[in-house]
Parts: structure tokens; C-alpha cells; sequence
């Protein structure tokens, strides 16, 4: 927002500056301009009336000597011819026989002033010609042709430009000053309010936005403030209840557990069935109870990342999946399932070893689980573009066509399924986990059959922190 806005305020600066400074430019070089032809003016009006005397008196002495100093003080050449064309005075090393001073010649003895036309520049060069008739307009007894040099007209110019432009750029850099300090003084409290929203979202505790800037934001500041104190004091109340339940269901389920187990030897064969129900159930509630609260704790932990924006994590992934593969070959064995890592190159992910390995041990659960006695389990890990993938892959039953999009959402389990122990909570959990580090977990049919779970989180490259 800042740089819109900037880039807007800098814009209309540009288009202010350039509004005085160009037509500036222009009028100072046209007023250097006109002070040069006026000058030239001036000394053609002398040369006029001295060669206009001379004519008179037959002496041309003093026009020679006039123009000779002339053109040794200032450099520029002169050429004075009579009616009939034929040179007076000739200096400069300009000749009347020049084309360009012939036409200006045939000009001012037609009783025509010769004036430049073009207004000075910085870069402009090469000399201007004026001419001016000598006589009256009834009677004309010659001309005056002066060739005047435009350098030190020109170099004025440039240095009043160079004025006009550092004054045009002072001015820029005052308006960008401003604007900067401006566009701070609105977007510094929207930053912080931002900051606050991102908290409150990851379910952390909002620092109250400081109000400043605008009225309009110090009211909504205000506002948020309130709103997020009755938020986080619903998001503590929540947390409070999900960790007292916890605790309180914790202790009378090892209190049911204990005293299930103490009647055992007491019941007689005909309630064996009914006994191994309840503690399938009472099984059931405990694990689902420890699912919950891995959930809670990894949306919590994702939160947090999200907002901290937390860099340098880095795991090995590929020894991190061996090391589980290899923990959970006995209940793999157990299970009559094959499982297999395929042994490749490192790959650097960018998580801790923990939650890869608590990833890692959710797939690897669910894939014995479900892919039945007889099933083949392969593992492995590689990277693909920027991401690092950990892939579990089996040929059990895997999923129908229209269960793939539901996988992964709290609590459902497959129609297939049904008949194994599980909550429904795992590949949600495991989203979760890599959610805060810019990961996420895809499902998808394996060939020939079963079912492909990958887990793609950014790579990390080699000298990362670990």
C-alpha cells in the first residue's frame, strides 16, 4: 500500500515540477535570445549610420577602423558593401561573395531587417546571421552583414537551465520527503493493526494496536482493541476447557481402565465377549483423546508459524524416514505387511526432525493399518522443483474415485475402513504439522492400485541451519 501510494503522490510531484520547470526553461532561453539579437541589433544600427556617413563624406576610414576593433574585441566578422554590392569593409574572414551573405545582401537592400528565427539551446552551435540596410527606406546605400556567435549565449542558457532543473529537483526531493513522511504516518499504525490481525488469527494473544495516523484509524484501532481482547479471552477460555477436559478425562479413564482390568478373573467365560468390547471402546476413547490433543497442539504450533514467520528449520529428510521405517518394521511384521525405504540421496527439508518423524509415523500407522495383510509399503524421499517430498506408497484398496477430496478432513473415515481402530484425525493432524512451514499432504491413487500419500514441505539448501 505504501508504494501505491508513494508511487502516486511521487507521480503528481513529477507532473508539478514539470508543469513550472519546462515552460521556465523555455521562457529563460528565449529571453537570453532576444538579449543577443537585440545586442547584434544595437551594433548592426551603428555600423549602419557609421557607413551611411561615410557615403556621405566619401571617407571610409572611420568605418574601417570601427568594425576592424569590432571584430578584434568580439570575434565576430563583419562585411559592409555600398548599392552597387561591392565590398566596403570585409573582416572576420567573411566575404560578401559568400552564398548565405550574398542572400542576406540582395535582403537588406531590398530595405529587409535579417533577424535569426531560432531560439537558443543549450547545444545549439554555429553562428547567426543579421543583416540591416544602410540608409532610409526611400533610399538604400548599402548593408550591414554581422555573424554573431551563440556560444556564450548558449553556455548562459545552460547554466540557467542548470539552475532551473536543481531548484526543480530540490523541490522533487522535498515533495518525496513529504510524501514519505505522509504515507508513514498513515501506513505505520495499518502495519501494526495488520501484525495484531495475524495474531489474533494464529490464535496467539494480539498486542493492542497503538493508535496514531488519521482519525479514522485511531477509531479503528481502537475498535480492534476491543474486539481482540474479547477474542483472545474466548481463544484462553478455549484452551483452558480442551486442557482441563483433558486433564479430567485423563484421570477417570485410568481409573476405568484399572478397575476393567481388576475384573477380569471375575467374570465368567460368557462375558469374555461384552469385556472385550468395553475395552475396545475404552481403547478407542483414549486414543481419540490423544488425537485431539495433537491436533489442538499442532493448529496451535501452525498458528505460531504463521505469523513468527520462523526461518532456518532443516531436517535431513531422508535419514529422518529411514530411522522410522526402520522403528516401525517390527509392527509392520506384526501386521504380515511389507515395508520397504528406498535408500537415495539426502534431501533437506525445511522442518524439524520431530515433526517429520511425527508425520512420518502418522502415514506409516495408517498405511499398515489399512493396507491389510499381504500389503507391500514402500517409503522414500526426493525433491521435485522447490518442494521436498516424503512419499508413502501401498498397494491395499486405497480409496474410491470420490474419497480422495475428503481425505484429510477431521473425523471421516473410508467406507472400507470402518472396521479398523482409528479416529479420523491423522492426515489432519499431519496437515497441520507441516501447514506452518509451508507444507501440505496430498492423497492420491497409487498404479497398479492403493493408495499415494505424499508430504511436500519447501527444501532447504545445504548449510541451512539444522
Amino acid at each position: 500500500m505504501r508504494t501505491r501510494v508513494l508511487t502516486v503522490v511521487l507521480a503528481f510531484a513529477v507532473l508539478a515540477v514539470a508543469g513550472f520547470a519546462l515552460p521556465l526553461l523555455g521562457a529563460t532561453a528565449s529571453q537570453r535570445t532576444q538579449q543577443l539579437v537585440a545586442a547584434r541589433t544595437a551594433d548592426l544600427d551603428r555600423f549602419a549610420s557609421l557607413a551611411e556617413q561615410a557615403a556621405e563624406a566619401g571617407d571610409t576610414g572611420a568605418l574601417r577602423a570601427e568594425v576592424t576593433r569590432y571584430t578584434e574585441l568580439y570575434g565576430e566578422a563583419v562585411v559592409v558593401v555600398d548599392a552597387r554590392r561591392a565590398p566596403v569593409v570585409q573582416t572576420g574572414g567573411m566575404r560578401a561573395a559568400d552564398p548565405a551573405v550574398a542572400r542576406l545582401v540582395d535582403a537588406a537592400l531590398r530595405n529587409q531587417r535579417v533577424s535569426p528565427g531560432r531560439t537558443l539551446r543549450p547545444w545549439s552551435h554555429g553562428p547567426d546571421l543579421l543583416a540591416r540596410p544602410v540608409g532610409t527606406g526611400t533610399r538604400v546605400s548599402g548593408a550591414v552583414v554581422l555573424r554573431a556567435s551563440v556560444r556564450a549565449a548558449a553556455d548562459d542558457i545552460a547554466l540557467r537551465w542548470a539552475l532551473v532543473l536543481a531548484g526543480a529537483g530540490l523541490f522533487a526531493a522535498a515533495c518525496v520527503l513529504l510524501a514519505r513522511a505522509a504515507t508513514r504516518w498513515v501506513v505505520r499504525p495499518l502495519h501494526r493493526l495488520d501484525r495484531a490481525v495475524g495474531a489474533l488469527a494464529a490464535g496467539l494473544p494480539a498486542e493492542h494496536a497503538r493508535t496514531g495516523g488519521p482519525p479514522e484509524l485511531r477509531q479503528l484501532a481502537t475498535g480492534f482493541n476491543r474486539m481482540a481482547d474479547a477474542v483472545t479471552t474466548a481463544l484462553e477460555q478455549q484452551r483452558r476447557l480442551v486442557a482441563d477436559t483433558s486433564h479430567q478425562l485423563r484421570n477417570p479413564l485410568a481409573a476405568l481402565r484399572l478397575r476393567i482390568d481388576s475384573l477380569e478373573s471375575r467374570l465368567p467365560a460368557s462375558a469374555t465377549r461384552t469385556y472385550s468390547g468395553v475395552t475396545a471402546e475404552l481403547e478407542r476413547m483414549e486414543h481419540l483423546l490423544d488425537d485431539l490433543l495433537a491436533l489442538a497442539n499442532a493448529e496451535h504450533r501452525a498458528g505460531e508459524l504463521s505469523v513468527t514467520d520462523v526461518r532456518g528449520a532443516c531436517c535431513d529428510a531422508t535419514a529422518v524416514a529411514a530411522a522410522q521405517a526402520r522403528l516401525w518394521q517390527p509392527v509392520a511384521e506384526q501386521a504380515g505387511v511389507r515395508l520397504e525405504f528406498t535408500h537415495g540421496p539426502s534431501v533437506l527439508m525445511a522442518c524439524t526432525e520431530g515433526e517429520l518423524a511425527q508425520v512420518a509415523d502418522i502415514l506409516l500407522d495408517n498405511a499398515i493399518k489399512y493396507a491389510g495383510e499381504g500389503a507391500r509399503v514402500e517409503t522414500r524421499c526426493f525433491t521435485q522443483g522447490p518442494g521436498a517430498v516424503f512419499e508413502v506408497r501401498d498397494d491395499g484398496p486405497g480409496l474410491a474415485d470420490g474419497e480422495f477430496a475428503r481425505a484429510g478432513t477431521r473425523f471421516w473415515r473410508s467406507e472400507r475402513h470402518r472396521g479398523v481402530r482409528g479416529s479420523g484425525l491423522g492426515l489432519a493432524i499431519a496437515g497441520q504439522l507441516v501447514s506452518g512451514r509451508g507444507g501440505h499432504v496430498e492423497c492420491a491413487a497409487a498404479e497398479p492400485r492403493g493408495l499415494l500419500v505424499r508430504v511436500v514441505v519447501p527444501k532447504e539448501q545445504k548449510g541451512a541451519a539444522t
